[in-house]
């Protein structure tokens, strides 16, 4: 079925694959994770019965989408070893150990309190199940740092040495973990969790507020996701603003990609809206420009000039027309964050938060937004690192394992049939669960429901690896 096909583009398409799928929920479960330490921590500050009827409906919906991020992210681990061995072999002196920390902190800081987390409230002191949701929210964080530390040296690789056998080998860790682009990519990670956890928080307040505005649980849950939409949203324009500078320092062939130069311009260069990226031609058709607004944005001059991919071999450049596109979706959906937050504003000062149906239906539809532009923001980060997996050091055509193309392609399809099953089921749960409101005396999870105390090390975990996507 398969002859014929190139072995590298679907070793390429499985990792992307299986990666568009497990992203979202690591994405959900560190915002969330924060999100149910706030509830916690104003219950026991307030006493409110509200915020703990929230605490324990969330928790409900965590401990599922938990488990689903770590089955989805233990089938990204393997990947390595089956599709990409060269890889692993070349770069694993380096990103293994980074992934051993991530083990040895995030991972047992998780696997010991989330039991408690999830089944303790009325076994354990309030105090000591306040401490142990906080250790869980810690966990995810410091899952986060080392994950993106690791696929931050494969984007802007420093502090390295190359041994006689043709491996990475650290010759600074501290370079090696702090390497240029990890500051950023982290801030725009973390603030995207809590991006995309608000959103959801929102639409499931503004769905049961739709159906009845005097609801004490919904209320409170769409008041504080509008918050965190209104205050996060323009902190994280100017988040991705700063990464994209830096990108455009260490990574100038992806910016030019993002920006859909083919062409340099010495004398300012426009910003493409919109237009159809010729890869072949070496131009973007149909284009929708505003004169010199590119160089005002990244250089901060209207005639500073900017460098395009005809200095760049061919043979180097990223596959344009995804990169160019899926930076738009990206930008857009930040644009109609930004814009959910403001109008939020507008009526909560009307005093109409909880009454206006233009407000909640928005929400309701921007639910699945942050999802949408974690797994853009991702598409754009990878692809546009392409051909290279270790950027400028290691093609990807030479860290891709020596299978057949009918190897890969078999799995691949198995992937396609058990996730869409898997999933489709488990979306399905999780959709019933936030379509009942939270009500009085709401309990926690019961305790047969899957999980696994392993932490998001898969869960953010390999996801951020992206050597193949």
């Amino acid at each position: 079925m398969f002859e014929g096909w190139d072995a590298v583009v679907l070793a390429r398409a499985q990792f992307a694959f299986t990666m568009s799928f497990h992203i979202v929920f690591p994405a959900f479960s560190i915002g969330l994770a924060s999100y149910l330490a706030v509830l916690e921590a104003l219950w026991l500050w307030t006493g409110r019965e509200v915020f703990i009827n929230l605490f324990n409906y969330w928790l409900k919906i965590f401990a599922i989408g938990f488990g689903m991020g770590v089955v989805s992210g233990l089938v990204m681990s393997y990947q390595f070893g089956t599709n990409w061995s060269a890889f692993s072999d070349k770069a694993g002196p380096v990103v293994g150990p980074l992934m051993a920390y991530e083990v040895l902190t995030a991972f047992f800081l998780e696997s010991g309190f989330l039991g408690v987390m999830l089944f303790g409230l009325e076994r354990v002191g309030h105090k000591l199940h306040f401490f142990a949701t906080l250790m869980v929210a810690t966990g995810t964080l410091i899952s986060a740092f080392w994950i993106l530390s690791a696929n931050s040296w494969m984007q802007t690789p420093a502090g390295y040495a190359i041994n006689a056998d043709g491996q990475f080998v650290a010759a600074d860790w501290l370079k090696v973990i702090f390497n240029p682009s990890f500051p950023y990519r982290l801030v725009h990670m973390v603030l995207a969790a809590y991006l995309t956890t608000a959103l959801v928080v929102g639409a499931v307040g503004a769905f049961h507020l739709l159906r009845d505005q005097h609801l004490a649980g919904p209320r409170v849950m769409f008041s504080m996701a509008m918050w965190m939409a209104t205050l996060v949203a323009p902190i994280q324009i100017l988040a991705g603003d700063q990464h994209g500078l830096n990108t455009l320092e260490h990574q100038p062939a992806k910016v030019m990609a993002m920006e859909g130069h083919y062409q340099s311009h010495p004398d300012g260069a426009p910003l493409v809206l919109f237009g159809l990226p010729d890869q072949a031609a070496g131009k973007v058709k149909y284009a929708i420009e505003i004169p010199k607004l590119s160089s005002l944005v990244l250089k901060h001059s209207l005639d500073a000039p900017l460098a395009g991919l005809d200095t760049v071999p061919r043979e180097n450049w990223p596959p344009v027309p995804i990169t160019f596109w899926s930076f738009r979706i990206m930008v857009g959906m930040g644009m109609l964050m930004l814009c959910l937050g403001l109008l939020s504003l507008w009526m909560r000062w009307r005093g109409t938060l909880y009454q206006s149906r233009l407000l909640h239906i928005f929400a309701m539809a921007m639910g699945p937004a942050g999802f949408i532009a974690v797994i853009a923001g991702w598409v754009t980060t990878e692809t546009g690192r392409q051909p290279f997996t270790v950027f400028g050091l290691l093609r990807t055509t030479e860290s891709v394992s020596p299978l057949a193309a009918p190897a890969v392609g078999s799995s691949l399809l198995a992937f396609v049939i058990v996730y869409f099953i898997v999933y489709a089921a488990g979306l399905t749960y999780l959709f019933r669960l936030m379509a009942i409101p939270p009500h009085h005396g709401e309990e926690g999870p019961p305790r047969d429901i899957p999980t696994r105390a392993a932490g998001i090390t898969p869960a953010v975990g390999v996801a951020a690896e992206g050597s193949a996507s």
